[in-house]
């Protein structure tokens, strides 16, 4: 079958959007514990309790975060991110929690992030009535919509540096403002003064959080995402996939690199949520809001693509798959609900491969090769420019490659091919051949960003692969850069 395929725009996006307000708004009516936001990126070693008496367990994208649950990064780093697609970005060595996570009777969310140890960034977009508290030592501070910031807190001191916007400290003389492009350094305990500096000392994880900031800044103008009360995974979305009209199907959803043949819940895990059992939790960087809300529907002869409608499914986004039955040529076998909660001393997470996951990633020192049927997966997020192209060619070909180079980090002045700048994890993949080799004095912005999924571990004899981070305090792992196909 013949699939028109079309960027999802501004205009495909409202109108996906208007079902997504218009069937949120009575759920969101009264006051809710039952608040979930998402793991939106993991690179490296990065752990997560969820509350569900297993302590610190494996981090995976996509995994749902709830009220009290705790976030250590290790040696690698995460993103968290919230309904109004405002962000929350995790260094290594560092470890957050979240004591609050609810909504009010009027349908705005109340969230409190303690930073206990380690630096995070923080961007918060301009959702009116949200409130944000951010905690650490003895210090709490409400920061409004539209800010950016950068925390470091350390054994005694905190820094609290503004990127953008401003934000009130209390001090014992009264309330200080600190505004844009400036940075205030505060004792952990006792009634000192904060001392405010009129600059921002640049950080190795600057540009990783720029980079990641733009990304959910360029797909939040493309879609219009206005006062959504879930927007959060349509950048992912946006960049990962397009709306196809699929013959007497309709309008559909599908992701880049799949053919009629791929299957959406053919890989991924159940993770084990206290008091609401399990949730689904999809391996692509884009299996967010395909999962909790909408449904998949398989199209003969063009294979299975997501249409929005219904309402929004947290945790218990299990009845989902219940609406999309097995059966029938090409439909494949969906994933069962395990039957009991964990036992004492299992993982909570219980993975699920049903076929192979075909995965995307680099194919040599200089190549990055995406494959069909990877739905994405492996593809780094934003950085190898518009993936349709490569979609089209991959799926005619079985595969296609890109020629990338590495860029180093700040003040290194080199670029090396490959694994070399992966290994340091200071570098990000660009498209092309790289440039003549400049002196270590110029001091030119560089980019750093990117790095692999990690997978659930598979069942015995499944070809599932994972990866994981290593070092301490440096900038992520590469992932992609450069313009998009001529």
């Amino acid at each position: 079958m013949k699939l028109r395929i079309y960027p999802a725009t501004a205009g495909v996006s409202l109108l996906l959007l208007a079902g997504l307000l218009s069937a949120q708004n009575t759920a969101t009516t009264s006051a809710s514990k039952v608040r979930i936001v998402r793991l939106s990126e993991v690179k490296g070693a990065v752990l997560l309790d969820r509350s569900a008496g297993r302590g610190l367990e494996p981090a995976i994208t996509n995994l749902p975060i709830v009220e009290q649950n705790r976030l250590e990064t290790a040696t690698g780093v995460a993103e968290v991110e919230f309904e109004d697609n405002s962000s929350l970005r995790v260094a290594p060595d560092s470890a957050v929690e979240f004591p609050e996570l609810s909504r009010t009777a009027a349908g705005t969310t109340v969230s409190s992030v303690h930073l206990i140890k380690g630096m995070a960034y923080l961007t918060l977009v301009k959702s009116k009535g949200n409130e944000f508290h951010l905690l650490f030592g003895e210090h709490q501070v409400a920061v409004p919509p539209g800010t950016h910031l950068r925390l470091d807190v350390n054994n005694n001191d905190a820094r609290l540096a503004v990127l953008d916007g401003a934000v009130t400290i209390d001090t014992p003389h009264g309330p200080m403002e600190v505004t844009k492009k400036k940075t205030a350094t505060l004792l952990l305990s006792g009634d000192i003064d904060p001392t405010v500096a009129k600059n921002v000392a640049e950080n190795e994880f600057d540009t990783w959080d720029k980079q990641s900031t733009d990304y959910h800044a360029r797909a939040a103008t493309m879609s219009a995402f206005g006062n959504s009360p879930y927007a959060y995974g349509m950048s992912d979305m946006m960049y990962y996939g397009a709306f196809s009209d699929v013959g007497g199907c309709g309008s559909m959803w599908r992701p880049y690199f799949t053919s009629a043949s791929w299957e959406p819940y053919s890989a991924g895990a159940w993770a084990y949520y206290a008091g609401s059992g399990y949730s689904w939790v999809s391996p692509y960087p884009w299996g967010w809001t395909p999962y909790h809300y909408g449904s998949w529907n398989y199209c003969p002869g063009a294979g299975w693509g997501w249409q929005p409608g219904g309402t929004w499914n947290g945790l218990n986004n299990g009845t989902m798959i219940a609406m999309n039955p097995a059966g029938g040529s090409g439909r494949g076998t969906m994933p069962v609900i395990p039957p009991h909660p964990p036992k004492p001393g299992s993982p909570s997470l219980v993975p699920v491969i049903s076929k192979p996951l075909v995965r995307s990633e680099m194919g040599s020192s200089n190549s990055f090769v995406f494959r069909k049927d990877s739905a994405g997966f492996g593809v780094p997020r934003g950085e190898l420019g518009q993936l349709n192209k490569f979609s089209a060619h991959a799926a005619t070909r079985g595969s296609v490659s890109t020629p990338v180079y590495m860029s180093m980090g700040p003040g290194s002045g080199v670029e090396a091919r490959g694994g070399a700048s992966a290994a340091l994890g200071a570098g990000a993949m660009r498209r092309g051949s790289p440039p003549p080799a400049r002196s270590s004095y110029d001091n030119e912005p560089y980019s750093a960003g990117g790095g692999s999924y990690s997978a659930p571990a598979a069942r015995p004899g499944s070809s599932s692969s994972s990866s994981s981070g290593s070092g301490t305090r440096s900038a992520p792992a590469p992932t992609g850069g450069g313009r998009g196909p001529r």
